[in-house]
C-alpha cells in the first residue's frame, strides 16, 4: 500500500482516520485534533495511539507494534520468589488519576502526559474505559499503569515506579490477570530496554491490526477487578503455566 501525508486534523472536527497501514515510514497517520472520548476510543479500536509534539497531539500506528503475552513474560527465578512474597498490594481502579500523575513525572527530560492529556484519559475511566493497576507500600503508591480497554485489547499507556522492582510488579499482574479475563491483545506500543527485559516483542503492524480486529467484539470485564486481588490472581495464573509447563520452574 503507498503511504500516504498524514492527516491534518482540527479541533472539532469529526473521529475519522485514514487506514493505518498508509501511515508514514515512521507510523504518523494523523496531527492534531483533540482529544474526546470519541476520537481517542476510535483511534484504539484502529490501531492507533497519541502522543504529543509540544501543544499538538499527533497520531501514531508503527511498523512493528509491541505487544506481550503471558507464555513470553519473562519472570527470572529471583523476581518470580519476590512475586509470590512481596508484601505489596495491588489494586484496580482505586486511583487511576494518581497513576497519571506519578506516570507525567516519570522522565526528567519531560513528558507528553500534561494536564489536557491526563483529564482525557480519566474521563475515559470515569466512563469505563480506561484501567489503573496500583502497587502499594502499605498506604503508599509505590508504582503503577494505566491503559485503556476496547473488547479483548488493553493498551498499555505508561507506567512508573517509587520502587525497585514496583513497575514490573505492576506490569506482570496486569498482563497475568487481565489474560486471565479473557484479553487478547496487550499493547504496549514499542519496545524498551525493559519492555524487552520482561517479554515484549515485536509483530508487524497488519498483524497487529488483525489480532485487534479480532479482539474488538469480545466483552470482558475488567472493571470486576476493581472487586479483587489482582495479585492473587495473577500469582494463581503464574502457577498454572508454571505446573502446566513440560520443565516447570522451582
Amino acid at each position: 500500500m503507498v503511504s500516504l501525508r498524514p492527516l491534518l486534523i482540527r479541533p472539532g472536527d469529526p473521529p475519522v482516520f485514514p487506514d493505518p497501514l498508509a501511515a508514514d515510514g515512521d507510523g504518523l497517520v494523523a496531527v492534531g485534533g483533540d482529544l474526546r472520548p470519541q476520537r481517542l476510543l476510535l483511534a484504539y479500536e484502529l490501531g492507533i495511539f497519541p502522543w504529543y509534539d509540544g501543544e499538538i497531539p499527533l497520531w501514531w500506528s508503527p511498523d512493528p507494534r509491541a505487544v506481550m503475552t503471558p507464555e513470553r513474560l519473562h519472570v527470572s527465578r529471583s523476581f518470580r520468589r519476590f512475586f509470590r512474597k512481596t508484601p505489596w498490594t495491588v489494586t484496580c481502579n482505586r486511583a487511576f488519576a494518581a497513576v497519571m500523575v506519578e506516570c507525567s513525572r516519570e522522565r526528567a527530560d519531560g513528558t507528553w502526559i500534561h494536564t489536557e492529556v491526563i483529564q482525557a484519559y480519566t474521563e475515559l475511566h470515569r466512563q469505563g474505559y480506561a484501567h489503573s493497576f496500583e502497587v502499594w507500600d502499605g498506604e503508599q503508591l509505590v508504582g503503577g499503569l494505566y491503559g485503556v480497554q476496547r473488547g479483548g485489547l488493553f493498551a498499555a499507556e505508561s507506567m512508573f515506579h517509587r520502587r525497585t522492582n514496583a513497575s514490573k510488579v505492576a506490569l506482570c499482574t496486569a498482563v497475568l490477570a487481565v489474560f486471565a479475563l479473557g484479553i487478547e491483545v496487550f499493547d504496549v506500543q514499542f519496545v524498551t530496554d525493559h519492555l524487552e527485559s520482561m517479554g515484549a516483542f515485536e509483530i508487524p503492524r497488519r498483524d497487529y491490526l488483525r489480532r485487534v480486529r479480532t479482539a474488538l467484539p469480545r466483552h470482558v470485564p475488567l472493571g470486576a477487578l476493581s472487586q479483587r486481588n489482582p495479585l492473587a490472581l495473577a500469582r494463581a495464573e503464574l502457577e498454572r503455566m508454571r505446573a502446566a509447563a513440560p520443565d516447570p520452574l522451582p
